[in-house]
């Protein structure tokens, strides 16, 4: 039985996840803006974004399963936490310098595959330090530090303006952009060295036969042999849980997709309207979208704490179901704003979605897969994630440039209506914790 652990050890197990947010969103608000500065229409930008999603259904498994069978003086998950922060930091500092495109788009593989490999086993950790009563404050501690984590740096390049930086870099980029992702270099490696530094990891609960069928197949290659046996057996074994909740996952995340990757070329172009991408107004206007992304992100943080107390009233799937309606209504709101102040309102429903995205899911899950296989069907859950992506990223470029015009506002409106679907789909899902408590 595990010990019931208190606040301060629930933050800060989850405090590396403030520093993963901080590098995530950076990227999040201001590459399809630097991907247009380096030359790229709007038609490009889903290609171009192919990095996250690809890198996600490759690395999470794997690294999940590994984490899985890893036991060493660091412990079990903290290894990869560690790793992946430190490359991501030197990704970091070097995007916003990135000369050409190609360049650009490149080391976006690098970093997206390094916040991949910090972020995955972040939510295996949570099942293997909480009880299952402590879960769900576990899940939404880490949507509570997202969202602080992802609010600074979303505001960060305005408050720089504010602050009186102005001016760009040879390539075009905003000198408010370039210090931001330095700071989002320092705050990833920081933090993720805060929860490393402070939280030990339980041992395997029968370490002797841990290390024996580890010496089955000894040394990184034995392990590497391991993973690529268990990621196809955990795929074909899903619990019934997972099956239903893949499907919500697929239509969250197009949802998300669309508004990440078009949100700030819409401000710009119709907010805004900016007549090119070398006007000042395009400029203010991807700020604005920054900062708009920041108010989602406090609503997260400040709406987090509460989603436990209405699960417990009503049931996760209701919180969850109804958190998705209101993004998916506020998405689709943008079309009717052209008034930078009204803009921000839309972010409230964003944010209470987004709250819910990140913990509800993941705390169904986690009472529906075996403990010590936790790392890999997280792992494999991620594929629900990116699959969804990637097609966006490979068949985006005929819809944006032929159905939709380049008209980015309306892509942000089709992600709307995927985020309704996936709402639809809550409704299939079967809570096994609930379904368990409300027995007699």
């Amino acid at each position: 039985m595990k010990p019931r652990l208190n606040f301060s050890q629930i933050w800060n197990m989850n405090f590396g996840f403030l520093g993963i947010q901080f590098g995530w969103a950076l990227q999040l608000a201001n590459m399809s803006a630097i991907y247009t500065k380096l030359g790229a229409d709007p038609d490009k930008i889903p290609i171009l974004w192919l990095a996250g999603p690809v890198t996600g259904l490759l690395v999470q498994p794997i690294i999940g399963a590994m984490s899985d069978r890893t036991w060493c003086w660091l412990g079990r998950r903290r290894p990869y936490f560690l790793s992946g922060a430190i490359l991501a930091s030197i990704a970091l500092c070097i995007m916003p310098d990135s000369p050409v495109l190609w360049f650009a788009a490149a080391l976006l593989w690098i970093l997206d595959a390094s916040i991949n490999i910090s972020m995955e086993p972040f939510r295996a950790f949570v099942a293997d330090k909480l009880c299952d009563k402590q879960r769900t404050m576990g899940f939404i501690m880490q949507s509570f530090l997202i969202g602080i984590g992802a609010t600074a740096a979303n505001a960060l390049p305005m408050i720089l303006r504010w602050a009186g930086i102005s001016g760009t870099a040879a390539n075009g980029i905003p000198l408010t952009v370039i210090y931001s992702f330095r700071a989002g270099a320092a705050m990833f490696i920081l933090c993720v060295l805060w929860t490393v530094i402070s939280t030990g990891e339980y041992p395997p609960e029968n370490l002797e036969e841990f290390k024996s069928k580890r010496s089955d197949h000894p040394g990184m290659l034995g392990l590497i042999k391991e993973v690529f046996i268990e990621v196809p057996e955990a795929i074909r074994q899903m619990p019934k849980t997972m099956k239903q909740l893949a499907w919500v996952q697929i239509f969250t995340w197009l949802g998300l997709f669309c508004m990440w990757l078009f949100f700030g070329l819409t401000t710009a172009y119709h907010v805004f309207n900016a007549p090119n991408a070398r006007s000042e107004l395009f400029d203010k206007g991807t700020e604005w979208a920054g900062w708009c992304f920041a108010i989602y992100s406090i609503v997260c943080f400040l709406i987090a704490f509460i989603l436990p107390r209405l699960a417990q009233l009503t049931s996760r799937k209701l919180v969850h179901g109804t958190a998705l309606i209101l993004g998916g209504l506020s998405l689709l709101s943008v079309y009717f704003i052209h008034d930078p102040v009204m803009l921000q309102f839309t972010m409230i429903g964003v944010g209470i979605a987004w709250a819910s995205v990140l913990a509800m899911p993941y705390a169904i899950l986690s009472a529906a897969v075996p403990p010590e296989r936790t790392g890999v069907f997280m792992g494999v859950f991620n594929f629900f994630i990116v699959i969804p992506e990637i097609i966006a990223a490979l068949t985006f470029q005929p819809l944006v440039k032929y159905v939709f015009h380049n008209n980015p506002l309306y892509v942000v409106m089709m992600g709307g209506v995927s985020l309704l679907i996936a709402a639809c789909l809550v409704t299939r899902v079967e809570d096994i914790t609930f379904t368990q408590s409300a027995a007699p």
